[in-house]
């Protein structure tokens, strides 16, 4: 009997659904409201940066919360619908649907949806339709392409599993932060030391405008820098 019930067990990798063992605190997801995707990459050494191919299509705003992911056969969105079903108020639904673009993941409808239950947004490496609706809406949506083609709803897929979406590994519970200037993961397990390292990246970056407005800017690092890498200065004083 147990070796039968493990087989079934077996037999249904692929297509299972799993609830998020670990999601990040409101207080913590909260304080990524004030962070801009520059500064969490520059302090992660510029890898935990989705792929440009990613890109907004809503009319503006920031994209913040925990991951909800879906793994799912391009083209088909049956599991999709289950994560929305499923997520929380603020929780963002990324897929993988494997960066094909032949098929639509969401559109519309799905969007009305997912903004009625509170959801913050999509992430899909894949495409969307009704682009007019999302152009013309604040409800934030990453995608990699556009289509009419409608989707499938046969699965399988997978819900609140590891999925690579635009070059990243994204885990359940990951904070997602996205802006005009791309999309970021935040590995839950390094959110804090994240969060005090941009931190600190702004006060520095603050004072740097500071001091260009007041003229007291300090460029010296530049010439300094080109020596350090062998770079010539050629005066031509010795033409003719």
């Amino acid at each position: 009997m147990a070796m039968r019930n493990r087989g079934m067990m077996m037999a249904n990798i692929g297509f299972r659904i799993f609830p998020i063992t670990k999601r990040p605190s409101e207080q913590l997801v909260n304080q990524f409201r004030s962070i801009v995707t520059p500064h969490i990459s520059d302090n992660v050494n510029r890898i935990h940066a989705m792929s440009a191919g990613l890109r907004p299509y809503h009319k503006e705003g920031q994209l913040v919360g925990a991951a909800v992911t879906v793994k799912t056969r391009p083209g088909d969105n049956l599991m999709v619908h289950k994560a929305i079903d499923l997520a929380q108020p603020g929780d963002v639904i990324v897929v993988d649907a494997g960066g094909d673009v032949t098929n639509a993941i969401v559109g519309e409808i799905m969007m009305r949806i997912a903004q009625k239950k509170g959801i913050a947004g999509f992430v899909i490496d894949g495409s969307i339709r009704d682009t007019e609706a999302f152009k013309n809406d604040v409800f934030p949506v990453y995608a990699r392409g556009v289509t009419h083609r409608g989707p499938y709803k046969d699965g399988p897929g997978e819900i609140n599993v590891p999925v690579s979406v635009g070059g990243m590994i994204v885990h359940p519970g990951d904070i997602m932060v996205g802006d005009a200037d791309g999309l970021a993961v935040v590995p839950l397990e390094q959110a804090e030391e994240i969060l005090e390292l941009v931190k600190k990246q702004q006060v520095k970056e603050e004072a740097i405008l500071k001091s260009i407005e007041d003229g007291t800017i300090d460029r010296s690092w530049v010439d300094e820098l080109l020596k350090q890498k062998g770079c010539e200065f050629v005066d031509g004083s010795d033409k003719m």
